[in-house]
Parts: structure tokens; sequence; C-alpha cells
């Protein structure tokens, strides 16, 4: 379990001065820009095209979830290996190697013939976004001196990071409607070798620095996690019982009880347990996961209902979450601006309790709701929400915490949300199949009551209820899935409330430090 020992570099870096600054420093934002934008979009331009990619390849509904879980579940667990090895090995390097690696996955994915075949290829995007993507953000600071260029460097990568979301709902629309699923994966391809070719004609490489790789404790976190996952995905489908599910909940425990131990004894941990010593970072990471949790199953019930239930075209389904986006921006505006004079908490407190109000209000859904009378409203009120808790969480996260470290406190705040969304999913996924089952043995009953001759024997060779029976069942275990959702939300609300503890005048000192960590 000893961390392999690499890098012979010196241990300080040389900030990077005028003479340092890359002949065409335009086109090397730009190729760092495309790249957090590639990695950004690729977690919503494929939520667009789930209901195709299901009838496509016959995916469940429960193993769907994969195919969002996969990607966040290695993106999220590796994301601090992937910064790591960018200071061990040299920035560009591992940009370009986490290019390629997401591209050639990308490829695979869009060929994919079979669920474990995508679910593979989405579990290799995962890694190498974990790569590209520090990197890409260590790159700005390692290319652009400090001062009014670094900082506009830094704006322009805020920018894609913020409106990745939106322009992969849109895209995903477009291509799943005007081609099919599998460009919403092939649109990588080409991105991603133009991106490879340019870096190292464009960016320098960093220095080497000597260090540790914690292999053991990404690879037992990463692994604990994905079994914690698919325990209760199975549940779900297979019941508590099921000796898969149990031994999946008991890999889950020893994995991560390894994990734990490894990062105690480990000089250079990927994950500083120390980071969870203060009451603050500890409560930001639990508000985290637990938000995140939320809003990854709202996107993914929200995308199966608005496709298959109002039967919206995936372009139509991309403008529908658009408000969702545009409401993100706005609370994040809104904190942003009037941070430095009411403090965090506030905005924590308002934050939970909007997108807690907003996910209550969903859970009201119901094969006759409309998008503008049961759907608009609270996705509206559950963005703004968000957006009110995203930049406070950041900087809450690097808070008192020292230079060295800043990246590491908010990389693992990054983890939290990745990993929280996965965790999450798969929970509320247990509680659709659960509620799911219950209400179609009801359906089943009204459906062979009042269907029709012909709709009763395409049931028989199909085993699938026809609408509008599939549509009740459908939204019943979506409202279901909700009710926990809310619960996971409340958790978040009670740690605004009573754990944290931060103040207006602890965020004084982040306004130069935490510019690149926010990101």
């Amino acid at each position: 379990m000893t961390p392999n020992r690499i890098g012979t570099a010196q241990p300080t870096e040389t900030r990077p001065g005028p003479e340092d600054r890359p002949a065409r420093p335009g086109i090397a934002l730009t190729v760092i820009a495309a790249c957090q934008l590639m990695v950004v979009l690729d977690a919503t331009i494929v939520n667009i095209a789930l209901p195709h990619i299901q009838t496509a390849l016959g995916f469940s509904t429960n193993d769907l979830t994969w195919v969002i879980n996969a990607y966040a579940l290695t993106f999220g667990g590796l994301l601090l290996l992937g910064g790591r090895a960018g200071d061990l090995l040299g920035r560009r390097r591992m940009f370009i190697t986490g290019i390629l690696a997401f591209t050639l996955a990308s490829l695979l994915g869009g060929f994919a013939q079979e669920p474990w075949q995508l679910l593979a290829a989405r579990a290799l995007q995962g890694i190498g976004g974990a790569i590209a993507s520090p990197t890409s953000l260590a790159l700005i600071a390692t290319t652009f001196p400090e001062g009014p260029e670094r900082n506009r460097a830094f704006g322009v990568f805020a920018a894609v990071s913020a409106g990745g979301g939106a322009i992969g709902l849109l895209a995903g629309g477009m291509l799943t409607d005007w081609l099919n699923w599998r460009w919403v994966l092939f649109v990588n391809v080409p991105i991603g070798l133009f991106i490879a070719f340019l870096a190292p004609r464009f960016i320098k490489e960093s220095e080497r620095h000597p260090g540790r790789f914690d292999l053991t404790g990404a690879l037992t976190s990463t692994l604990g996690m994905a079994a914690l996952v698919y325990g209760f995905i199975r549940a779900s489908s297979d019941g508590w019982s099921d000796s898969l599910t149990l031994g999946s909940f008991a890999a889950a425990v020893l994995l991560l009880l390894v994990f734990v131990a490894v990062e105690r004894r480990s000089a250079q941990p990927i994950t500083p347990l120390r980071m969870f010593a203060d009451r603050n970072r500890s409560g930001t990471y639990v508000m985290m996961l637990s938000l995140a949790a939320a809003m990854f199953g709202m996107f993914f019930f929200i995308v199966l209902f608005v496709q298959n239930v109002l039967h919206y075209s995936p372009i139509k389904a991309g403008l529908a979450f658009l408000p969702v986006t545009v409401a993100i921006v706005t609370g994040a505006g809104i904190s942003s601006n009037l941070l430095p004079k009411l403090g965090p908490k506030p905005f924590m407190v308002t934050g939970t309790t909007l997108t807690g109000l907003g996910m209550a209000w969903l859970t009201q859904i119901d094969p006759e709701s409309s998008y503008a009378g049961g759907i608009l409203g609270p996705m509206l009120m559950f963005g703004t929400g968000m957006g009110l808790n995203f930049v406070t969480l950041t900087l809450t996260a690097v808070s008192g915490v020292a230079d060295k470290e800043s990246g590491a406190a908010s990389g693992l705040l990054n983890t939290t949300q990745q990993v929280g969304g996965a965790l999450g999913l798969s929970i509320l996924t247990t509680v659709f199949g659960t509620a799911s089952r219950h209400e179609a043995t009801a359906q089943v009953k009204d459906f062979l009551a009042n269907g029709s001759p012909e709709q009763k024997a395409a049931f028989l060779k199909s085993h699938q209820l026809p609408a509008p029976w599939s549509d009740a069942v459908l939204a019943h275990g979506i409202g279901i899935a909700f009710i926990a959702a809310v619960a996971l939300v409340a958790l978040a609300i009670l740690t605004a409330v009573f754990v944290i503890q931060v103040r207006k005048s602890d965020l004084e000192a982040l306004s130069g430090k935490s510019a690149g960590a926010a990101l």
C-alpha cells in the first residue's frame, strides 16, 4: 500500500513572468478553455440523449443511471489524483494524456452496441476528464503572469465552466434530434484531437515536482463508492436481501475503511483527512454532497419525464432546461456581489431552503403536469437556490486554509459534488424502482380492465404497459423519488443552520487567493 515515488525536479516552481508569456496567449487560452468546455459539457450533453440511449441499447431505467454515474464516479473519484499527476509528471503532458483518453473513450462510446460497452467508455471518459480538468486550471497559473492577464484568463475559464452546462443541453438536443444519440459522444473526437494537436505548440510544459502517487487511496475510494452505488441500484431491482446487494455493501464498507486507514498513514494522501477537522469545511462538504445528490436526480428524472410523458423532442427538452441554468447563474451572481456585505451564512440558509422548496414542489408531479404549470416554477426555485450556494460553498471550503492547500480544499469540494451526485442518484433510483413496482401492479390491474384488445396483445409480447398507464407509473416513481431528494436537501439546510459558523470577516482574506480555487 506504499505509494510510488516519482519525479526528480526541484520542489519550487517558477512563476511565469513576461518573458515566459506564450508566443500566442490567445491560442493557449483557447486550447485550455476548450478542454474545460468539453469536460463540463459532457456532464449535460448526454442527459438529453438518455431516453434514446435507453431504447437503442435496452437499458432499464435503473441501469440507465450508470450512464451518468460511471462518468461521475471516475471523474470525481480520481480528480485529486489527476491534479497530483500534473504536479509530478508535468501539467502539459498530463493535459494531453487526459484529452487523448477522453477522446478515445468518446469514440468507443459512440460505437457501443451493448450497455456494458457504453458504461466502460463513460468510465474511461471520467478518467480522462479527471486528468485533464485540474491540469487545465493549473496551466492558466503557469502560463499567464500574475496580474490582469491571468485574471482575464481565469474569467474566461469561469465563464466556460458556468456556460458549459447550458451549451451541453442545447448541443445534446440538436445532435440527438438531427443525427442520433451517438453524436453526443462522437462530437468530442474532432475537438479532442484539435486540442491535443495545438497544446504542445502553444502551451509550455511546467516543472515537475518530486512526490508520491497515492494510488491505493484513489483506487480504494473510487471502488468503494462504486460498490456503494451499485448496492443501491441493485437493491432497487432485486431487493435488499439479494446476495449481490449485500455483497456490494459489504465490499463498499471494507474498501472505504481501507481508504481511511491508508489516508491516515500516508505522508502525501490523495485526500488530506485534516481538511475535515474544521467544522465549517466539513459542513460545506456535507452540504455539497446533499445538494449535488438532489441536482443529479432532478436532471435525470425530469429529462425522462419531459421526453417520455410530455413527448418533447430532444431539442425542446434541452431548451426546457435553459431556465434552470439562467437561474443558477443569476443566483451565483447575486451571492458573488453581496457576499462581502452579508457573509456566507445567509446565502447558505436561503439557498438550501429555496432548493428544498423547489424539490418539495416537484414531488407533486403527475401524468397531467404541464411544463409551465408543474415543472418550470419549481426548477427556477431550485436553480436559484443552487446558484446562491455554489460560490458561497467554494469560498467557505477554502476559508482558513493555507495558500498551498487551497487547491486541495476546493478540489475535494469538486470531488464531493461528483461523488455525492452519483451516490444520490443511486439512492433516488432505489426509491424510484420500489415505488414504480408497486404502482405498476395497480396500473396493470386497471389496464387489464380497461385496455383495448390490441393493447393487451402487445402487452403480452413486450410486458411493457402502454400510455397512459406507463406514464402514471413513471410519474408516481419520480414523485416518490423526489420526496427522498427533499430529505437530502433537508440535511443541507440543517447543516447550514446548525453547523456552519463562518463569518463575513473569515472570508475577507480570500479575495486574492481564492480566485483560482473557486473555479
